[in-house]
């Protein structure tokens, strides 16, 4: 009788272990990728939860923060190694799978955690939200990344910069290959100012904090967060945060006397405020208000004035968050639920206006880094039309001699100087009677404002998001 070969036995089934920040980063990225969702929307609630859940401590919820932003910000360049490393085009890679992915590769390649760790995680979580087959999928694919550094795998994936500087600069910094070259155009630079620009965008930006006139000031909050702030670059009401300071702890933040908001975004309000006017200076109109920010600073400044703010916002939603953002406010000020392209005033109404008009969002990819992969150039189009009436009809809110402040937070020439100067001189509607007023007088102490009138701020030079700003002034 034949003897049975001697089998090895198998190893026992291990359940994978769930690591809690892992699978919430993977959670995030999906809403972000199925819904269409912002990260910096989706991510707070379920920090939240999983802190009143147990499940985290302020350093797990930092590296899910790192994680999610760092993988959406350079999501460009991870797909560009991640191609050179699976058999099949990405398109044909499951979307939750390349989510995984690139979490892996950013642990990988943009961290500090080191490459056996940054595998090993990643493939437990695979095996969590993908399952076990698709894991042996991801932990090969991982392997080959961790084979080399960034560097490394640039030098193989990114065209040569000689060859095509443009896709050699939208591989290596993570930006569609149509951003770049817009940026490019609004910078009117050599190479140094767009590496620097597109490097500035895939840094995190520290959080700023306004104190409104009136209610806080940048020295209560500064003695509030003692070694965790620091004053300001520019603006007189701003106070940065420490990495990894969280606002709404502060009592301030909380009872509104201060809020969350980029020191570009008060430079515009401020620069409006402090335009040069002749007569009356009553009525103030911020007429594009949501979600808020701009309209609670200019509300506080008025009423230091004796003038009050009528803030109107379309989307009744975005009324109400006004409305909550400048409750407790020093008035008088007023919140409605108006379209400003059919205004609910009369003509010549307002001694000061803003429209900070929707856009491409260009200006803020440092915040909002999924932004980058969701527009396409055809969307400046459909925005063009939208800021062109927006700006006739602030420039017909305003009485004669008064300042209209056309805002965006886009450097791109389309959707700044291009659609100011369409208006005045008529183009697509009725001549609007206006000039220009300088507006770089008006932030002073700001370095690198361009030739004026109108001012361009950027990440790489000024710290701030890429506000755009041009002051006008109603002349008939």
């Amino acid at each position: 009788m034949s003897q049975q070969p001697h089998r090895r036995p198998g190893k026992p089934y291990r359940r994978p272990r769930k690591d809690p920040v892992r699978v919430l980063a993977f959670e995030a990225l999906r809403a972000v990728d199925e819904r269409d969702a912002y990260a910096n929307l989706v991510l707070p609630p379920l920090l939240r939860e999983a802190r009143e859940r147990g499940d985290f401590d302020a350093r797990d919820a930092a590296l899910a923060t790192e994680l999610v932003y760092g993988t959406l910000r350079r999501q460009g360049t991870y797909d560009a190694i991640i191609a050179a490393c699976v058999d099949r085009p990405l398109r044909e890679v499951d979307p939750p799978v390349l989510d995984v992915l690139s979490l892996g590769a950013h642990q990988l390649l943009g961290t500090r955690i080191p490459a056996h760790a940054a595998v090993s995680a990643t493939v437990e979580l695979a095996r969590v939200v993908l399952g076990d087959g698709r894991a042996k999928f991801v932990n090969a694919v991982l392997r080959r990344i961790a084979a080399d550094d960034l560097d490394g795998w640039l030098a193989r994936v990114a065209p040569a910069y000689d060859e095509d500087p443009e896709d050699h600069l939208a591989v290596v910094h993570s930006h569609p290959r149509w951003i770049v070259s817009a940026l490019w155009d609004a910078l009117g630079g050599g190479r140094a100012g767009i590496e620097d620009l597109l490097e500035a965008d895939n840094e995190r930006p520290a959080v700023t904090l306004v104190a409104r006139p009136g209610r806080a000031t940048t020295t209560e909050l500064l003695d509030t967060l003692g070694t965790g702030g620091v004053a300001g670059r520019w603006s007189p009401y701003a106070v940065r945060l420490a990495e990894g300071g969280e606002p709404g702890a502060l009592d301030a933040v909380r009872e509104g006397r201060a809020g969350v908001q980029d020191e570009g975004s008060q430079l515009v309000a401020l620069a409006l405020a402090a335009a040069p006017l002749e007569g009356p200076d009553t009525r103030w109109l911020d007429g594009c208000a949501g979600p808020g920010g701009k309209a609670a600073l200019l509300a506080a400044l008025a009423a230091e004035r004796g003038a009050a703010l009528l803030a109107a916002e379309r989307q009744p939603h975005r009324a109400r968050l006004v409305a909550r953002v400048l409750e407790g406010n020093p008035g008088p000020w007023q919140v409605i639920t108006a379209d400003s392209t059919r205004p609910a005033w009369q003509p010549g109404t307002f001694d000061r206006v803003l429209v900070d008009v929707p856009c491409s969002g260009l200006g803020a990819l440092r915040r909002r880094p999924e932004a980058r992969w969701r527009r396409r150039p055809e969307d400046l189009e459909g925005f063009a039309p939208l800021q062109r009436e927006l700006l006739r009809e602030a420039l017909g809110a305003a009485r004669v001699g008064g300042v209209v402040g056309y805002a965006t937070c886009s450097p791109h020439p389309a959707e700044t100087r291009a659609v100011v100067e369409d208006v005045l001189k008529g183009r697509g509607g009725r001549p609007v009677a206006a000039e220009w007023i300088d507006a770089r007088p008006l932030m002073p102490g700001v370095p690198d404002l361009g030739d004026g009138p109108d001012v361009q701020l950027w990440p790489h030079l000024h710290g701030t998001d890429a506000m755009y700003l041009a002051l006008l002034r109603r002349t008939g």
